[in-house]
């Protein structure tokens, strides 16, 4: 199983974003949005990385509870038996990127998990894609391997 980890970035939220994957430290990439939030650029993120490695089963490694729970906590079943409200009843944020990852990570024949790490705590993978994000959103600029 490929083995991704993600991050997003924001200055201001919302503000200057940036996204950003790596498979290893010789495949990555990342990219950046003029104005969003840091959700976004997780959800981004994720996309991304799915987008990057189409075929076979893949593990997404994230600092993003709001990314990983949505998967393991299966927050997606309610949001779509309640017509994409959530569990307030308020309309889901960010719905449209979150259609866009399910179609990727649920609607697809392959398998992918979700494994939430804890940020900023010298995971060196995690550590290298929150570097790649910042400086994105820094530079408004992506880069790639």
């Amino acid at each position: 199983m490929k083995r991704i980890h993600t991050d997003g970035a924001c200055r201001g939220n919302p503000g200057p974003g940036g996204w950003a994957w790596a498979e290893g430290k010789d495949r990555y990439a990342s990219g950046a949005e003029a104005h969003t939030t840091n959700q976004r650029m997780e959800v981004r993120a994720a996309i991304e990385a799915l987008r990057s490695s189409p075929d076979g089963p893949v593990e997404i490694v994230s600092d993003s509870s709001y990314v990983v729970k949505c998967f393991n906590d299966k927050w997606y079943v309610g949001w779509r038996r309640r017509g994409w409200k959530n569990s307030q009843g308020q309309p889901v944020a960010n719905r449209d990127l979150w259609e866009e990852l399910f179609a990727l990570a649920l609607e697809s024949d392959r398998e992918v998990n979700f494994t939430w790490v804890k940020g900023h705590s010298g995971d060196p993978m995690n550590d290298f894609v929150d570097s790649l994000a910042t400086l994105a959103a820094d530079t408004q600029r992506g880069s790639h391997s």
